[in-house]
Protein backbone atom coordinates (compact mmCIF):
# COMPACT_ATOMS: atom_id res chain seq x y z
CA UNK A 1 0.00 0.00 0.00
CA UNK A 2 1.47 3.44 -0.91
CA UNK A 3 2.59 5.43 2.12
CA UNK A 4 0.66 8.56 1.10
CA UNK A 5 -2.76 6.85 1.10
CA UNK A 6 -5.20 8.47 3.55
CA UNK A 7 -6.26 6.18 6.38
CA UNK A 8 -10.00 6.26 7.17
CA UNK A 9 -11.18 5.20 10.64
CA UNK A 10 -13.73 2.40 10.94
CA UNK A 11 -16.98 2.91 12.84
CA UNK A 12 -19.00 -0.27 13.42
CA UNK A 13 -22.73 0.33 13.64
CA UNK A 14 -24.76 -2.05 15.79
CA UNK A 15 -28.53 -2.41 15.31
CA UNK A 16 -30.33 0.84 16.20
CA UNK A 17 -33.52 2.86 15.71
CA UNK A 18 -34.08 6.39 14.43
CA UNK A 19 -37.44 7.37 15.91
CA UNK A 20 -40.06 9.98 15.04
CA UNK A 21 -41.30 12.21 17.87
CA UNK A 22 -44.86 10.91 17.62
CA UNK A 23 -43.72 7.27 17.79
CA UNK A 24 -41.37 8.12 20.68
CA UNK A 25 -44.27 9.52 22.69
CA UNK A 26 -46.41 6.44 22.05
CA UNK A 27 -43.59 4.24 23.34
CA UNK A 28 -42.39 6.40 26.28
CA UNK A 29 -45.25 8.77 27.09
CA UNK A 30 -46.41 12.30 26.15
CA UNK A 31 -43.73 14.97 25.57
CA UNK A 32 -40.91 12.48 26.11
CA UNK A 33 -37.50 13.63 24.79
CA UNK A 34 -34.53 11.43 23.92
CA UNK A 35 -31.79 11.55 26.55
CA UNK A 36 -28.10 11.40 25.62
CA UNK A 37 -26.34 8.17 26.60
CA UNK A 38 -23.15 9.00 24.69
CA UNK A 39 -22.08 11.09 21.72
CA UNK A 40 -21.26 9.27 18.47
CA UNK A 41 -18.86 10.14 15.67
CA UNK A 42 -21.14 12.30 13.51
CA UNK A 43 -21.78 15.83 14.78
CA UNK A 44 -25.10 16.40 16.51
CA UNK A 45 -25.97 12.70 16.77
CA UNK A 46 -25.98 10.58 19.89
CA UNK A 47 -26.80 7.14 21.24
CA UNK A 48 -29.86 7.61 23.45
CA UNK A 49 -30.60 6.08 26.82
CA UNK A 50 -33.92 4.81 25.48
CA UNK A 51 -34.23 1.22 24.22
CA UNK A 52 -37.19 -0.82 22.96
CA UNK A 53 -37.92 -4.46 22.17
CA UNK A 54 -38.24 -5.21 18.44
CA UNK A 55 -40.46 -8.09 17.28
CA UNK A 56 -40.83 -9.64 13.84
CA UNK A 57 -42.70 -12.67 12.50
CA UNK A 58 -40.07 -15.12 13.77
CA UNK A 59 -38.52 -13.62 16.89
CA UNK A 60 -37.70 -10.67 19.14
CA UNK A 61 -34.56 -8.63 19.80
CA UNK A 62 -34.67 -6.93 23.22
CA UNK A 63 -33.28 -3.53 24.20
CA UNK A 64 -32.48 -2.06 20.79
CA UNK A 65 -31.01 1.38 21.34
CA UNK A 66 -32.31 4.58 19.76
CA UNK A 67 -30.13 7.17 18.04
CA UNK A 68 -31.03 10.86 18.29
CA UNK A 69 -32.15 13.40 17.48
CA UNK A 70 -35.66 12.37 16.42
CA UNK A 71 -36.48 12.14 12.70
CA UNK A 72 -39.53 12.55 10.50
CA UNK A 73 -40.02 8.79 10.07
CA UNK A 74 -39.10 5.85 12.28
CA UNK A 75 -36.37 3.62 10.85
CA UNK A 76 -34.71 0.43 12.10
CA UNK A 77 -31.19 -0.40 10.87
CA UNK A 78 -30.12 -4.02 11.37
CA UNK A 79 -27.66 -6.61 10.09
CA UNK A 80 -28.59 -9.61 7.94
CA UNK A 81 -28.16 -11.84 11.00
CA UNK A 82 -30.66 -9.67 12.89
CA UNK A 83 -33.05 -9.95 9.93
CA UNK A 84 -32.94 -13.77 10.11
CA UNK A 85 -33.64 -13.58 13.86
CA UNK A 86 -36.67 -11.32 13.36
CA UNK A 87 -37.95 -13.14 10.26
CA UNK A 88 -37.91 -10.13 7.93
CA UNK A 89 -36.18 -9.56 4.59
CA UNK A 90 -35.11 -5.90 4.41
CA UNK A 91 -33.27 -4.41 1.44
CA UNK A 92 -29.80 -2.86 1.63
CA UNK A 93 -30.41 0.89 1.49
CA UNK A 94 -28.91 4.21 2.46
CA UNK A 95 -30.53 5.83 5.49
CA UNK A 96 -34.06 7.29 4.93
CA UNK A 97 -34.67 5.39 1.66
CA UNK A 98 -37.56 3.39 3.09
CA UNK A 99 -39.96 2.77 0.21
CA UNK A 100 -41.02 -0.89 -0.05
CA UNK A 101 -39.32 -1.91 3.20
CA UNK A 102 -40.80 -4.30 5.81
CA UNK A 103 -42.14 -3.30 9.22
CA UNK A 104 -41.83 -4.58 12.80
CA UNK A 105 -43.44 -4.10 16.21
CA UNK A 106 -41.74 -1.90 18.82
CA UNK A 107 -42.51 -2.19 22.53
CA UNK A 108 -41.56 0.48 25.08
CA UNK A 109 -42.43 1.17 28.71
CA UNK A 110 -45.56 3.18 27.82
CA UNK A 111 -46.93 1.33 24.81
CA UNK A 112 -46.49 -0.68 21.63
CA UNK A 113 -46.58 0.32 17.97
CA UNK A 114 -46.27 -1.53 14.69
CA UNK A 115 -44.50 0.38 11.94
CA UNK A 116 -45.67 -0.78 8.48
CA UNK A 117 -42.25 -0.08 6.92
CA UNK A 118 -38.85 1.30 7.83
CA UNK A 119 -36.52 -1.70 8.30
CA UNK A 120 -33.28 -1.63 6.27
CA UNK A 121 -29.82 -3.12 6.21
CA UNK A 122 -27.62 -0.02 5.93
CA UNK A 123 -25.52 0.44 2.81
CA UNK A 124 -21.84 0.58 3.75
CA UNK A 125 -20.63 4.16 3.35
CA UNK A 126 -17.94 6.73 4.16
CA UNK A 127 -18.74 10.11 5.69
CA UNK A 128 -16.31 12.92 4.88
CA UNK A 129 -16.02 16.69 4.60
CA UNK A 130 -15.62 18.51 1.23
CA UNK A 131 -11.93 19.10 1.99
CA UNK A 132 -11.36 15.40 2.65
CA UNK A 133 -13.28 14.51 -0.52
CA UNK A 134 -10.95 16.74 -2.57
CA UNK A 135 -7.90 15.14 -0.92
CA UNK A 136 -9.24 11.66 -1.68
CA UNK A 137 -10.36 12.53 -5.23
CA UNK A 138 -14.00 11.54 -4.73
CA UNK A 139 -17.40 13.27 -4.87
CA UNK A 140 -20.67 12.88 -3.00
CA UNK A 141 -22.50 9.64 -3.96
CA UNK A 142 -19.47 8.11 -5.73
CA UNK A 143 -18.95 4.37 -5.21
CA UNK A 144 -15.49 2.98 -4.33
CA UNK A 145 -13.56 -0.13 -3.34
CA UNK A 146 -12.13 -0.10 0.21
CA UNK A 147 -9.49 -2.32 1.85
CA UNK A 148 -8.35 -2.67 5.48
CA UNK A 149 -5.02 -1.20 6.50
CA UNK A 150 -2.66 -4.03 7.39
CA UNK A 151 -2.51 -4.54 11.14
CA UNK A 152 0.14 -5.86 13.46
CA UNK A 153 1.07 -9.50 13.88
CA UNK A 154 -1.72 -11.83 14.94
CA UNK A 155 -1.46 -14.52 17.57
CA UNK A 156 0.75 -17.40 16.45
CA UNK A 157 -1.16 -19.84 14.30
CA UNK A 158 -3.98 -17.37 13.52
CA UNK A 159 -4.54 -16.50 9.86
CA UNK A 160 -5.77 -13.06 8.73
CA UNK A 161 -9.19 -12.81 7.01
CA UNK A 162 -8.89 -9.57 5.07
CA UNK A 163 -11.89 -8.43 3.00
CA UNK A 164 -12.08 -5.89 0.17
CA UNK A 165 -15.37 -3.97 0.26
CA UNK A 166 -16.99 -3.00 -3.02
CA UNK A 167 -19.88 -0.59 -3.67
CA UNK A 168 -18.95 1.70 -0.77
CA UNK A 169 -21.04 4.87 -0.94
CA UNK A 170 -19.33 8.25 -0.49
CA UNK A 171 -21.30 10.90 1.46
CA UNK A 172 -19.91 14.44 1.61
CA UNK A 173 -21.04 17.32 3.80
CA UNK A 174 -19.46 20.15 5.82
CA UNK A 175 -20.72 18.61 9.05
CA UNK A 176 -19.48 15.07 8.41
CA UNK A 177 -16.61 13.50 10.32
CA UNK A 178 -14.39 11.06 8.39
CA UNK A 179 -15.67 7.56 9.15
CA UNK A 180 -16.23 4.25 7.32
CA UNK A 181 -19.54 2.80 8.53
CA UNK A 182 -20.21 -0.93 8.35
CA UNK A 183 -22.50 -3.21 10.34
CA UNK A 184 -21.52 -5.95 12.79
CA UNK A 185 -21.78 -8.76 10.24
CA UNK A 186 -19.41 -6.99 7.85
CA UNK A 187 -16.97 -6.14 10.63
CA UNK A 188 -16.86 -9.71 11.90
CA UNK A 189 -16.32 -11.10 8.39
CA UNK A 190 -13.37 -8.74 7.86
CA UNK A 191 -11.92 -8.98 11.37
CA UNK A 192 -12.39 -5.24 11.90
CA UNK A 193 -13.28 -3.28 15.02
CA UNK A 194 -14.08 0.34 15.73
CA UNK A 195 -10.87 2.37 15.56
CA UNK A 196 -9.22 0.23 12.87
CA UNK A 197 -8.52 1.87 9.52
CA UNK A 198 -9.22 1.32 5.83
CA UNK A 199 -8.21 3.07 2.62
CA UNK A 200 -9.80 3.67 -0.77
CA UNK A 201 -8.33 1.48 -3.52
CA UNK A 202 -10.16 2.86 -6.55
CA UNK A 203 -13.57 3.84 -7.92
CA UNK A 204 -16.22 1.15 -8.27
CA UNK A 205 -17.58 2.29 -11.62
CA UNK A 206 -19.83 -0.71 -12.17
CA UNK A 207 -21.72 -0.16 -8.91
CA UNK A 208 -24.92 1.82 -9.30
CA UNK A 209 -27.57 2.95 -6.79
CA UNK A 210 -30.86 1.05 -6.70
CA UNK A 211 -32.64 1.59 -10.04
CA UNK A 212 -29.82 4.02 -10.92
CA UNK A 213 -31.78 6.76 -9.15
CA UNK A 214 -30.80 9.92 -7.37
CA UNK A 215 -32.14 10.04 -3.82
CA UNK A 216 -32.73 12.98 -1.49
CA UNK A 217 -33.22 12.01 2.15
CA UNK A 218 -34.34 13.81 5.29
CA UNK A 219 -30.70 14.06 6.36
CA UNK A 220 -29.84 15.91 3.11
CA UNK A 221 -32.60 18.44 3.84
CA UNK A 222 -31.48 18.92 7.45
CA UNK A 223 -27.93 19.67 6.27
CA UNK A 224 -29.30 22.20 3.75
CA UNK A 225 -31.30 23.91 6.50
CA UNK A 226 -28.24 24.00 8.75
CA UNK A 227 -26.11 25.65 6.06
CA UNK A 228 -28.93 27.84 4.68
CA UNK A 229 -28.72 26.49 1.15
CA UNK A 230 -31.20 25.30 -1.47
CA UNK A 231 -31.34 21.80 -2.95
CA UNK A 232 -31.83 21.49 -6.69
CA UNK A 233 -34.19 18.61 -7.49
CA UNK A 234 -33.65 17.35 -11.08
CA UNK A 235 -36.44 15.54 -12.89
CA UNK A 236 -36.64 11.86 -11.91
CA UNK A 237 -35.09 12.35 -8.47
CA UNK A 238 -36.56 10.21 -5.68
CA UNK A 239 -37.40 12.25 -2.58
CA UNK A 240 -38.34 10.44 0.62
CA UNK A 241 -41.67 11.55 2.17
CA UNK A 242 -39.98 12.86 5.32
CA UNK A 243 -37.49 14.84 3.20
CA UNK A 244 -40.26 16.41 1.10
CA UNK A 245 -42.32 17.42 4.15
CA UNK A 246 -39.31 18.99 5.87
CA UNK A 247 -38.17 20.76 2.70
CA UNK A 248 -41.64 22.18 2.11
CA UNK A 249 -41.77 23.49 5.67
CA UNK A 250 -38.46 25.36 5.24
CA UNK A 251 -38.62 26.22 1.52
CA UNK A 252 -35.47 24.24 0.70
CA UNK A 253 -36.20 22.69 -2.71
CA UNK A 254 -35.42 24.48 -5.97
CA UNK A 255 -37.30 22.34 -8.47
CA UNK A 256 -37.07 23.00 -12.25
Amino acid sequence: MPENIRHIPVGISNRHIHISQSDLEQLFGPDHQLRIFRKISQKGQFAAEETVDVAGPRGTIPRVRMVGPTRGQTQLEISRTDAFRLGVDPPVRYSSDLSGTPGVTLTGPAGEITIPSGVIIPQRHIHMSPREARELGVRDRDRVFVAPVEQGALDPGCEPRSVIFGNVLIRVDETFVLDFHIDVDEANAAGLKTGDHVYIIKSDKKAQPVKNRRLITENDVRQAILHRRKIVVPAGTLVTPAARDLAKEHGIFDEP
